[in-house]
């Protein structure tokens, strides 16, 4: 099953390269101003968490450096209580955690493969 588990895994890549290439050159105000890529990257975060589920157990137990139950729980605050949520928490998530879960996916998915 690790194949699966490394197109899953390649999918949550692409959803995370997404979102920082839709946040990039943006400062928090601008990036909230723009209302398409808010909503483009609010989407790509929902399916990043959606995501998740379909790893396997065994998988996620092996690669910790993955906060897989953070992205779920992220994908839930979105669809449940988008109306409430805080920007500025979105905002440092997207700046501060996702370049380190772009590398952490990327040498994951790369040593799966050797």
């Amino acid at each position: 099953m690790a194949d699966k588990n490394l197109l899953i895994a390649s999918k949550m890549l692409n959803y995370t390269n997404t979102v920082l290439v839709y946040s990039l050159g943006y400062n928090f105000a601008e990036f909230v101003a723009n209302k398409p890529y808010l909503e483009a990257c609010v989407f790509n975060l929902s399916q990043l968490g959606e995501l998740t589920k379909y790893v396997d157990k065994e998988f996620k137990a092996a690669h910790l450096e993955i906060p897989w139950a953070d992205l779920y729980g992220l994908r839930n605050r979105i669809v449940h209580d988008y109306d409430s949520m805080n920007l500025e928490l979105l905002w440092d998530i997207i700046q501060q955690s996702l370049p380190k879960l772009q590398k952490d996916l990327r040498n994951m998915i790369e040593e799966s493969r050797l």
